[in-house]
């Protein structure tokens, strides 16, 4: 594509150079050009891309993006906002591929992950292949990539939306963070459904406040999406609904679209009736369409009651892309369960051990509420906090986490640049008079040392990493570690049945 064809319509400033010359790819890292790259120079909080330009023209750049002339040889695009116009140029360079993808958004602080499952879950079994960008898995034309970011750049996104239809995806079911739609990585993707699960303290060492929090999640919503889903038992997302033309959903029985009522768990999962609203129209197309009403037996395999509540938005968002309520109920039972979601370790103990993503003050306390519910004997959890992130959450955690257990285990996370004891210290500084905890800063320890005390009929939670494989230190180093597979390998140790 030339450059003169690629631009057109921007809010560029000014040009220099041959702007008809001929563009063959795309790219924001100079480690990643190849010859007839357009190349964007970038800031960002520790490195400016436009340091990296002489970089990116000795690999083969022809062009740069950028925000001031610089000394170069090469065509130059003026623009005000480098990262701003990353997206509709890419989505232009690739032939705007979601104007034939129907795209799904999830975003919120918790629940996004076992939504977005259970979205792809239902239309693969209602015979829809679908795409999935999230923070667990990537999958494009039915097979696993490795997952770097939960939403990638704008560059990667929309190649990847362009492989997904030419693997012969027609639908895509994606988590949108709050750092992609603040850095404009989701902008130029034409959403069909935009869902809201819930907002609760987070990121909050990106984000200013919840407010600016808040704000950038709202953000999906004003692009535009056919149908906007939002939970109304959250107070951000009656704050939505009241801005915006949303399908409304509550697991908590408040008057909404789809309403969840008699829920009842199980170590399997959870069953609860979804009571629709009846409407004269499909909002997800805008036409007429017969009323559809009643109430539809769901069940999921994922326990829980805050699992009920991605059930139903995950219900409400396949009813917004013309999925009967019959067959999403079907697809919803079929769905296995997500990877580092509560997720059980089973190596023949008589008692239970769940491990769960659970990062945030909210996910915790959902997460050891849900597993009270399934626990005949003690609760017993193991959680930390993570380093160079939001430290006001830390004592949150430490309240909620040893506030809900009859014993809390408080350890490291991933401690990143700091210093993990300081980070215990902080978390422990949450923990109310009379709550009954161990410190040990050694996560492996840790486990072993909650599966050690665990007896019959006791529930052990493993918090804070579910699906991740690594633990982040100092200067980026990361050591393999994988709380399923040390919860396992610490249960053999204990003789517990093979």
């Amino acid at each position: 594509m030339k450059l003169q064809d690629l631009i057109a319509g921007a809010e560029v400033r000014a040009t220099r150079g041959d702007v008809g010359l001929e563009i063959s790819a795309l790219a924001y890292d100079s480690r990643k050009v190849r010859p007839g790259t357009l190349f964007f120079c970038v800031p960002g909080e520790k490195m400016d891309g436009h340091e990296f330009a002489v970089a990116a023209v000795e690999a083969g750049a022809v062009a740069l993006v950028v925000e001031r002339e610089l000394d170069s040889s090469v065509a130059q695009v003026v623009v005000p906002d480098a990262r701003a116009v990353m997206a509709p140029f890419a989505a232009r360079f690739w032939g705007d591929p979601t104007g034939q993808l129907r795209v799904v958004g999830v975003t919120g602080t918790n629940g996004k992950t076992t939504t977005a499952f259970l979205i792809r879950e239902v239309l693969e079994a209602a015979g829809v292949q679908c795409g999935l960008l999230g923070t667990v898995r990537q999958v494009v034309g039915g097979v696993e990539e490795e997952v770097e970011r939960t939403t990638p750049e704008a560059i990667e996104l929309q190649a990847t939306f362009r492989r997904m239809l030419e693997a012969g995806d027609r639908a895509c079911v994606m988590e949108v963070s709050s750092h992609a739609l603040a850095l404009h990585r989701a902008d130029s993707i034409h959403f069909e459904v935009a869902l809201f699960t819930n907002l609760t303290q987070d990121h909050l060492d990106f984000h200013e406040d919840m407010e600016d929090y808040f704000g950038a999640k709202r953000l999906l919503f004003e692009m535009g999406p056919k149908a906007s889903i939002v939970n109304v038992d959250d107070s951000y997302g009656r704050r939505l609904a009241e801005e915006f033309d949303c399908v409304t959903f509550s697991a908590e029985g408040a008057d909404a679209d789809f309403v969840a009522q008699g829920a009842s768990f199980d170590a399997s999962g959870a069953s609860f009736t979804t009571n629709i609203r009846p409407t004269g129209a499909d909002p997800a197309r805008g036409s007429d369409s017969s009323p559809v009403g009643g109430a539809v037996a769901v069940r999921t395999r994922l326990p829980g009651h805050f699992n009920v509540a991605n059930a139903l938005g995950a219900f409400a968002a396949v009813a917004a892309l013309g999925i009967s309520p019959q067959v999403a109920a079907a697809g919803l039972e079929q769905a296995e369960r997500v990877p580092g979601r509560f997720e059980p370790v089973d190596e023949g103990q008589d008692f239970s051990v769940l491990v769960d993503y659970a990062h945030t003050p909210d996910s915790l306390e959902n997460v050891l509420r849900a597993a009270r519910r399934l626990t005949e004997g003690r609760l017993i959890a193991v959680f930390g906090a993570g380093g160079d992130r939001d430290r006001d959450k830390r004592p949150k955690m430490g309240r909620a986490g040893a506030g809900l257990s009859d014993l809390a285990i408080v350890t490291s996370d991933n401690p990143r640049s700091e210093d993990p004891d300081a980070i215990v210290a902080e978390v422990v500084a949450g923990i109310e008079n009379g709550a009954a905890y161990e410190v040990e800063p050694d996560r492996r320890a840790a486990i072993g040392l909650a599966l050690g005390r665990a007896e019959a009929g006791d529930t052990v939670v493993i918090a804070g990493k579910g699906h991740e494989q690594g633990q982040e230190f100092e200067n980026g180093r990361k050591v393999p570690f994988d709380d399923r597979e040390v919860a396992r390998e610490e249960l053999r140790k204990l003789g517990s049945p093979a």
